[in-house]
């Protein structure tokens, strides 16, 4: 009988074998079969196995999974936490990320595929700068000062050295042993080219094989053992992988060479040389295993670079503050501010926390988050963000966002996140290299199989060194590596230019995108709304009264355009009256009651909602500023329509240059606004733009979405308001700006730094670029497999007489990830403006 489970917690191919041989063991199953996509197992057996047998043993292997009755309910297994650091100063995950996101507290091979994990940089991991006494070492503190032993004065502590630099150094100093013992075992095997060899002359050749054997020791059961350990986990759990390659062929090599050695007779003929000793290939086995170790630093090394803008983005946040106590400024160490702080940002330095300027003013550097080179001028009540460079002039600044709330940690928290996460395209290499460790060594048996029954003479020794070639050539590693590494510099690349991506997905979709959908107020205008006038209907209410009427409601609101009214309210010294009843309705506007007149301010549909007649004379006389690119609000006061305000919002200089752009990368762009269609108009024409819709409500642009979803467009949604994340999160991808709020932010996949439309076009360059990057990789990695593993097998012995050495295919195979790692690297340099 056959029973089909859901299958809960797999990410990757590496998870379904997991699954699928755990649950194999399970006595009295005679077959498993699991599918990763529909994340179900179809499990054979003789008898009916409870349920709860199947759960118990995936529980002891694992809380990771979980298994139960399609269509049943079910508690998932809460999502692990990342762990704090152990080892280190980052979380650990897979370069390949062969078990999707999941990350590890201590530095490791990962289970699945046996690289090493790699160090995640994160604000812990730009450690916080610690001083010490230069006479009292067991002295450490978070900040200068006095050593409270001696007296002297504490300094700062050399930082700890990074997991990454640990790892680099450990393979260094086991290559460096590696060649030493090699490079003699590779001179005595070469030795036997030379007609004359003098080395035979000073002792036989069954003494130099003693020789090469002891030499062999060191570099196989000390600097290369890892290797084994890793390929044995591999066969183990079988999760076959490269190690499982290298394993086999350098373990065949040296296992037939000591046995050779120890045991001569029990060789025929063909295997022994002139001098009877049976050929020995300890030269093999040592020189591709130090190659693989050499591929492995040079991974190490270039592993560094692919997450550099983080590193950067790092140095960016700063250990100390000036603090403003009672008057009086004092040095404190980052982790110390607390909201509310007042802090001192002096000429040069870096702004310590997200804040906003109290007094002073300044011209800010925001280029390393926004990408933007012009520092920005600030003043009085503007924002400052952690990170950024103060200008000359200094100014006191309130700390609203501290540790990991600010910007930059932000920033840094989604770049990681982005760059473990899984583009689609990588299921393709998935699928290719479940298959292909099994298929390889399929191929390195049957290349033994033919060259023993059809080679030439000595046939075996042709078949075994054939056969390891195959073996070892053969790299999987640089398949998993093709999409990882260039969504890791993407990433990166991205988040320098003030474009922050969420997940890899996103990159792809992005190039995909021919539709895009973009609001007008914060998107397509800078969001900074001013007071430009008040008009009246009637001779009930004079301005300044309807002024304070208008300034009295929107004092309770956080809307833009509101608070432009409280702004001019301020200046100009309005009273502002007390509220009752306030209530903020979407997409129409606000209403509430002040000095007992019942008040609604908003568009035309609040005046239907408050049954107040607007005529044709007072939408002729307000379309005038509309047609000016103004937008309207009209009051009620207990019913009747008294008066209107105007508002006007700069277009963003860089606006109408940005959408021409976009429409020239073949994108169709639609303006949709909650705006009057007379004021949508005039700035759809003086933007260019043919396609707009005017007073639409949040439901409205979602439904827009949907509509054009429905003809087969793939839709881009950018907006920067709450009204805009129900469309943002319907789209196909959601783009918001990061002038914008945390909802709309939280419901898109990339968030432009600067709140800027030419972002829009960084994003579909870095991701035409990105899937360009993953594709080369794919094909290279693809294509020097195909041709790789014929040649090694000796597919053109009979034609040119050419076969593949062992140590040439063990080169090849080390440099074939080292390349891929290099080519995603070049996208550190790729101009995406």
């Amino acid at each position: 009988m056959k029973h089909t489970y859901h299958i809960h917690g797999m990410s990757c191919n590496g998870c379904r074998n997991h699954v699928e041989g755990t649950l194999s063991k399970v006595e009295g199953v005679m077959g498993v079969e699991v599918n990763l996509e529909k994340a179900e197992a179809v499990i054979e057996m003789d008898v009916h196995i409870p349920l709860e047998t199947f759960q118990e043993a995936l529980k002891k292997d694992s809380d990771r999974y979980s298994i139960h009755m399609p269509g049943h309910h079910h508690h998932q297994p809460k999502e692990e936490k990342k762990q704090p650091i152990k080892n280190g100063t980052g979380t650990f995950y897979c370069p390949m990320h062969c078990e999707g996101d999941k990350t590890y507290d201590k530095p490791g091979d990962c289970p699945v595929c046996g690289m090493d994990l790699v160090e995640e940089q994160n604000m812990s991991s730009a450690s916080k700068e610690k001083w010490t006494c230069p006479m009292h070492p067991e002295v450490v503190k978070d900040g200068p000062g006095s050593c409270p032993i001696c007296g002297m004065d504490l300094v700062p502590m050399a930082p700890e050295t990074s997991a990454e630099e640990k790892t680099y150094k450990r393979l260094l100093k086991k290559f460096w042993v590696a060649l030493a013992f090699t490079l003699p075992i590779f001179l005595i095997a070469m030795s036997e080219m030379l007609s004359n060899n003098p080395l035979y002359q000073l002792m036989e050749p069954k003494y130099w094989n003693w020789v090469q054997f002891a030499l062999s020791l060191p570099v196989v059961f000390y600097a290369t053992w890892m290797f084994f350990e890793r390929a044995y986990r591999s066969i183990k759990t079988w999760n076959l992988n490269m190690f499982t390659l290298i394993g086999i062929g350098a373990g065949v090599a040296f296992v037939f060479s000591t046995v050779a050695l120890l045991f001569p007779d029990f060789f025929p003929d063909q295997f022994k040389s002139g001098s009877g000793t049976v050929h020995v290939y300890f030269e093999a086995a040592t020189v591709i295993l130090t190659l693989v170790l050499l591929g492995q630093l040079l991974e190490a090394k270039a592993h560094s670079k692919t997450n550099n803008a983080v590193k950067e983005l790092l140095k960016l946040s700063p250990n100390k503050a000036i603090k403003v106590v009672d008057g009086e400024e004092v040095e404190v160490g980052i982790d110390t501010i607390e909201i509310g702080d007042i802090l001192r940002v002096k000429p040069g330095e870096k702004i310590p926390v997200d804040g906003t300027i109290t007094e002073g003013e300044s011209s800010v550097d925001e280029s390393m988050i926004t990408g933007e080179p012009i520092p920005v001028e600030k003043q009085v009540d503007d924002k400052v963000s952690s990170g950024t460079i103060n200008g000359n002039r200094s100014f006191l600044m309130k700390a609203e966002k501290v540790g990991s709330d600010t910007l930059l940690s932000q920033i840094i928290h989604m770049v990681n996140d982005a760059s473990r996460s899984r583009a689609p395209i990588q299921n393709l290499a998935d699928k290719v290299s479940a298959y292909f460790v099994p298929v390889v060594v399929l191929v390195s048996i049957v290349t033994f199989g033919v060259w023993a029954i059809w080679g030439p003479e000595p046939a075996y020794v042709y078949a075994l060194i054939n056969a390891i070639a195959v073996l070892i050539i053969a790299c999987p590693c640089a398949l998993g590596l093709a999409t990882p590494m260039s969504v890791m510099v993407g990433v990166g690349k991205g988040a320098q230019n003030g474009v922050l991506i969420k997940n890899a997905e996103a990159l792809e979709k992005m190039a995909k995108v021919d539709t895009l959908i973009i609001d007008k107020t914060g998107t397509i205008t800078e969001g900074k709304p001013t007071f430009d006038h008040i008009g009246t209907f009637g001779t009930t209410y004079s301005k300044e009264e309807l002024l304070q009427f208008v300034i009295s409601l929107n004092a309770n609101s956080e809307h833009p355009l509101a608070q432009a009214t409280v702004k001019y309210g301020k200046e100009n010294g309005i009273t502002v009256s007390k509220t009752k009843d306030f209530n903020a309705v979407t997409g129409m506007g606000v209403e509430g009651k002040v000095k007992e007149a019942e008040l609604h301010l908003g568009n035309l549909k609040m005046m239907e909602k408050a049954k107040a007649k607007v005529s044709d004379d007072m939408k002729a006389e307000v379309k005038k500023s509309q047609e000016q690119g103004k937008t309207i609000s009209y009051l009620a006061v207990d019913g009747v329509c008294e008066g209107y305000i105007a508002i006007g919002d700069k277009i963003k200089e860089t606006s109408a240059a940005a959408i021409r752009s976009i429409q020239d990368k073949g994108m169709a762009v639609i303006m949709l606004t909650g705006d009057n269609a007379n004021t949508a108009k005039a700035v759809a024409q003086e933007l260019g733009l043919n396609d707009f819709k005017a007073e639409t409500l949040p439901e409205d642009k979602m439904r827009e979405v949907e509509h054009l979803q429905k003809e087969g467009k793939v839709v881009a949604m950018a907006g920067d308001g709450i009204n805009d994340a129900p469309a943002l999160a319907k789209s196909d991808l959601g783009i918001a700006m990061g002038t914008g709020t945390d909802v709309a932010i939280e419901s898109a996949m990339i968030t432009l730094v600067k709140g800027d439309l030419h972002g829009i076009v960084k994003a579909r360059n870095l991701s035409e670029a990105v899937m360009k990057n993953i594709k080369q990789n794919l094909f290279f990695a693809l294509i020097y497999n195909t041709i790789g593993v014929p040649v090694a097998a000796g597919v053109l012995y009979p034609f040119f007489g050419l076969l593949l050495s062992p140590m040439i295919a063990a080169l090849a195979m080390s440099f074939s990830s080292v390349s891929v790692i290099a080519n995603a690297l070049r996208l550190r340099t790729k101009s995406i403006d």
